[in-house]
């Protein structure tokens, strides 16, 4: 499936594109190196985008957005509340723009009355919070009627780090990975979030492939900067072929996906 193919999908022509085109949006990536070192993350934005309504959201909260900073990339249009536990993060260039408020705050906890919210993102945050639980029913709780909650996580059936056995030897091991990046769990199937959300997911998108999981393997390997890159670089030829093949529901390691409130 070509880019173009997942914008065509992601938004229709006979409304205004509230979220930013996908050729725009995939251009923002925050990584450096974003072709190669960075590629994995601009996995996750096609598939994030592939599952973001074009819908006119006046008021978004994003949960653990960091410093990344993804959600105002997604939505210019809309006004982005940007909740994380780390205050220094409100330092961030992203969260000094015009239309980004930052609050710095608890998922499990947040201190906004109910139904504040027209949409909530959680990209890659449940599989941090030991009370994940608690923190979906707080977003559900601030979430407007009928908002949107998008969520993306790893796969708890296919992620694993390294990916390949033959890696481990220039990887570090996957339980310090884990404890490095704040993991409290490996991640999610589809059925565990839709048991977790407690309703029907609406759509998902799969990324980071077992093609081009090896560019993020070695993205995050001991292997000097110089020597990932050069080696990113090496298979990028395998890396694009099979990231412009994937499809929404190919077999991959992380996924997004979104949910209704009823």
């Amino acid at each position: 499936m070509t880019e173009s193919t997942f914008a065509k999908q992601s938004s229709r022509s006979d409304r205004a594109n509230w979220k930013q085109p996908l050729s725009q949006f995939l251009a923002k990536n925050p990584f450096s190196c974003p072709l190669t070192l960075g590629f994995f993350y601009r996995e996750k934005m096609r598939a994030i985008h592939m599952i973001a309504p074009d819908l006119p959201f006046a008021s978004i909260l994003e949960v653990g957005g960091g410093q990344g900073g993804l959600t105002a990339l997604l939505y210019p249009k809309s006004h982005i509340t940007n909740l994380d536990f780390e205050p220094k993060f409100a330092q961030a260039a992203c969260n000094q723009q015009p239309n980004v408020r930052f609050v710095c705050g608890d998922a499990t906890q947040l201190p906004f009355p109910d139904n504040s919210f027209d949409a909530v993102t959680m990209f890659d945050v449940l599989e941090h919070i030991p009370d994940d639980r608690r923190a979906v029913a707080e977003a559900f709780r601030v979430l407007k009627p009928n908002g949107f909650l998008m969520v993306s996580t790893p796969d708890a059936s296919t992620w694993r780090f390294p990916y390949y056995g033959f890696m481990k030897a220039i990887c570090p091991p996957e339980a310090a990975v884990m404890a490095e990046w704040g993991h409290v769990r490996r991640g999610y199937t589809l059925a565990n979030l839709n048991t977790l959300i407690s309703l029907p997911c609406q759509q998902y998108a799969t990324f980071i492939n077992p093609l081009t999981v090896l560019c993020h393997d070695i993205a995050f390997s001991n292997l000097p900067r110089s020597l990932r890159y050069a080696l990113c670089c090496l298979i990028s030829p395998i890396t694009w072929w099979s990231y412009f093949r994937h499809q929404s529901h190919s077999s991959g390691t992380e996924t997004a996906s979104v949910w209704q409130k009823i």
